[in-house]
């Protein structure tokens, strides 16, 4: 199982703030994600970073080993 802590407007495309997620690597995770939680979320994701346990994540075949976090960062706006 991989924890799933969301942040910003990926919090409220999930409806959550954290959850348990079964998925072998970045590609799935994404995958079950918007399976679970819908094209709000997929959007969400696809412009977000993801950080596997405090490093960044951006191939999708990036393995995620159990009990590994992985934090959803959408891009934020401000200056």
């Amino acid at each position: 199982m991989v924890t799933v802590r969301y942040f910003a407007g990926a919090k409220a495309a999930a409806g959550r703030g954290e959850e348990q997620v079964s998925a072998a690597d970045v590609g799935e995770l994404k995958t079950v994600l918007a399976q679970r939680h819908g094209p709000l979320l997929d959007k969400v994701l696809s412009a977000s970073t993801l950080l596997v346990d405090g490093l960044a994540a951006k191939d999708p075949a990036t393995v995620l080993p159990a009990g590994v976090t992985v934090e959803v960062l959408p891009p934020f706006a401000g200056g």
